[in-house]
């Protein structure tokens, strides 16, 4: 079998879904969803990597790529917001967004704006060096996955009865939220900062959409009947 870009990409889905299955079992089932977290995210970046260097790249591809994103996030952050390792506002924060940006997306792909190339969505410079940059993607992936990591290790290592660590420290654990609470805020402003791009360009297509449609022959003459 082929593995195309976006079999790896629903693989990718499949194997985050699996890996916050296991959180919150056991700690050793803990550090496997990590190991599977860190495999998800290598998995995002072999499906672009593949999708590159065999000119496999299409505007239906980048759409379940940003679709596997949003999911991976919003199923991760959700998670963690549940046993109450994250504010409840971050998962709704990422959706939020999330939703707003891919509908203005939508819309660009509709007025015949693909996610790259000649015709791509946004074509200031400096949008395109904060959004589809090999090293803004690469930072915000890394940045996620620390994040999810980070979080993971917590539960596996310093979290109920069976947390590997043993008891800790009340200031010990209080370093360990801190650090929490840095890097998932952290994240949640980076990809705020990532919207404001696809926010302000996608603009236009929003107000266009606004415009009343030009009345038809027919209609100009039932008008004027």
């Amino acid at each position: 079998m082929r593995w195309t870009p976006n079999k790896i990409t629903l693989l990718r889905v499949a194997v985050g879904f699996a890996a916050v299955s296991l959180f919150g079992r056991a700690a050793w089932a803990n550090l496997a969803a990590v190991a599977l977290t860190v495999a998800a995210i290598a998995l995002d970046a072999l499906d672009g990597h593949i999708a590159r260097r065999e000119n496999l790249a299409t505007p239906l591809g980048a759409q379940i790529d940003i679709l596997g994103d949003r999911m991976i996030e919003n199923v991760y952050f959700t998670y963690f917001a549940a046993v109450g390792m994250v504010s409840l506002w971050l998962p709704v924060l990422f959706f939020a967004r999330g939703a707003v940006t891919d509908f203005l997306r939508g819309l660009a792909m509709k007025a015949g704006r693909s996610g790259w190339g000649a015709h791509a969505m946004l074509q200031s410079p400096w949008g395109r060096a904060l959004v589809a940059s090999r090293w803004s993607r690469g930072l915000y992936a890394g940045m996620k996955c620390l994040c999810f990591c980070y979080l993971g290790l917590e539960l596996a290592l310093a979290r109920g009865p069976v947390a590997l660590a043993g008891p800790l420290t009340a200031d010990f654990h209080a370093a360990i939220r801190s650090g929490a609470l840095v890097l998932t805020w952290a994240t949640a402003a980076f990809c705020l900062v990532r919207g404001i791009p696809v926010l302000i360009e996608g603009w236009s297509y929003f107000a266009g959409n606004l415009k009343p449609a030009p009345r038809t022959e027919l209609q100009r003459r039932e008008l004027n009947a």
